[in-house]
């Protein structure tokens, strides 16, 4: 267990885990596609507010996607809640994708 709760290795770690999920549809991940907006760390009560969004209000995965985000991030080690707000203000678009996402989708 993390003494004193690294914030910054511990949002390094939760990134990385959000970048093993992928919209099934897309072939790049959710963190590269901008999907997510922002990640919170509670440090006294080890507790993860992660805020995102989704290609589309009526995305396939609205459901499973977030689920899947709160379950992995949920398993890291010193992590003992994972709150997920999901949002569409503001909408998410091709922008922000980051380079190497618009790289592997072809639009670079």
């Amino acid at each position: 267990m993390k003494d004193a709760l690294d914030i910054e290795s511990l949002t390094n770690e939760i990134i990385e885990v959000i970048k093993t999920i992928y919209d099934p549809e897309i072939p790049v991940n959710i963190y590269e596609l901008g999907l997510i907006y922002d990640v919170f760390i509670n440090r006294e009560e080890r507790a993860v507010k992660i805020i995102m969004t989704l290609t589309t209000p009526n995305c396939p995965v609205a459901e499973s996607l977030p689920q899947e985000v709160k379950d992995k991030v949920g398993a890291i080690e010193g992590v003992n809640e994972v709150l997920l707000d999901l949002t569409f203000d503001p909408p998410w678009s091709q922008e922000l994708m980051s380079d190497e996402a618009k790289l592997a989708l072809g639009f670079l």
